[in-house]
């Protein structure tokens, strides 16, 4: 029998059998899509990640960032160079499949094409019902993304689910070592332009969840021809992010991970990184109950919380005054000469948001006082 059966071949249930693999353990993967498969993302991944792995990621790295550009309804700019590491910038395709060669380079196993039907458990051991067959396992990891079922069957309740979109365009990027965030041009939310060597993504997302899916799309269609941009509406591509939220991820022998957990950041939307890092604490947390130790299970929520969500749980706070009165916040907030590479430490983990929320939240609510702002 397989000591662990992954449900999502993205990049937290690639890494999760990637180092379950390597610690000896059996591990098997199973994928609706067909692989390689591709992703709307827009594919900026921090180089913290680098840290959790044995292993180079050069090979699917399209471009490196070092250089971030603000406006607000595409005006009123402001550019820094970052002086943390530069940001990877990676197409999904690729990324998510080198991560996954590692993972059966390591041991796991692959089953594509197999679209879980339903999951049942009798005490021990997994039954995990798929169009391909019955499987079973004493553990499971729910990797299966914003749209799978499986989270659901478990008896979890749902996550936050914001509307985004992504327009990939092939044409080399005028700025390849820039990253250009607009604010205004999107109500509740905010569009950011990543380079991606030969092309570069466009992505929007709601990120107060007010807003229709197809209100995002106008919108985002709009600003990409205001920019002056040749853009067809059949290239935009619909997606969903799963924001934080303080929920259980642990359940009977099953940890949830990536976006079935729900992890991604409220105020910018990161969500690569914390997939990752909640596929390797699902790896340690399952690695450990199979050798024996009784609450490693039951412990993971609280690993993810500490290693994560507490500082999620800020960027919630700052996110709700930010996105509130967005004016405000990128007046005295995204222009102040540090902002850009106090969010860079952020995202390469040399910062946490306990480290400037307070200051950050007092600054905004100090604007809105008469003569204050």
């Amino acid at each position: 029998m397989t000591d662990c059966i992954i449900i999502g071949a993205g990049p937290g249930g690639s890494a999760a059998a990637y180092h379950l693999a390597k610690q000896g353990h059996s591990v098997q993967v199973l994928e609706r899509a067909s692989l390689p498969r591709s992703k709307a993302c827009g594919g900026g991944v921090s180089p913290a990640i680098a840290a959790w792995f044995d292993f180079d990621f050069s090979p699917v790295i399209a471009a490196r960032v070092d250089k971030v550009r603000f406006t607000w309804q595409g005006g009123d700019p402001v550019s820094a160079k970052l002086k943390t590491e530069p940001m990877w910038m990676v197409k999904r395709d690729r990324f998510d499949q080198f991560l996954l060669d590692k993972a059966q380079s390591a041991g796991a196993t692959l089953q594509d094409n197999t679209e879980v039907t339903n999951l049942s458990f009798d005490g021990s051991t997994w039954q995990i019902s798929t169009n391909q067959g019955t499987l079973n396992a004493p553990y499971i990891i729910v990797a299966d993304g914003a749209n799978g079922n499986c989270a659901k069957w478990l008896g979890f309740k749902e996550r936050k689910v914001i509307p985004s979109g992504i327009l990939n365009l092939e044409k080399p990027p005028e700025n390849p070592d820039t990253a250009a965030f607009d604010f205004g041009s999107l109500k509740n939310g905010f569009i950011w332009c990543f380079p991606t060597g030969d092309g570069f993504s466009l992505n929007g997302a709601l990120m107060t969840g007010k807003g229709k899916p197809q209100d995002l799309q106008k919108q985002l269609l709009n600003y990409a021809q205001n920019q002056g941009l040749e853009v067809d509406p059949s290239q935009y591509q619909p997606s969903q992010i799963v924001l934080w939220s303080d929920q259980p991820l642990h359940g009977q022998n099953a940890v949830l991970v990536g976006d079935s957990a729900g992890l991604a950041d409220p105020l910018i939307a990161e969500g690569i990184r914390p997939a990752i890092l909640s596929g390797v604490k699902a790896a340690e947390a399952i690695g450990q109950a199979l050798a024996g130790q009784d609450n490693a299970i039951p412990q993971y929520t609280q690993m993810i919380k500490e290693a994560w969500g507490n500082d999620m749980g800020l960027a919630q706070k700052l996110a709700g005054l930010f996105y509130k009165f967005p004016k405000i916040g990128y007046k005295v907030g995204v222009k102040r000469p540090t902002a850009a590479n106090i969010m860079s430490q952020i995202l390469v983990g040399q910062l946490s948001y306990s480290d400037v929320t307070e200051e950050a939240i007092q600054v905004l609510k100090k604007s809105f006082l008469p003569g204050r702002g």
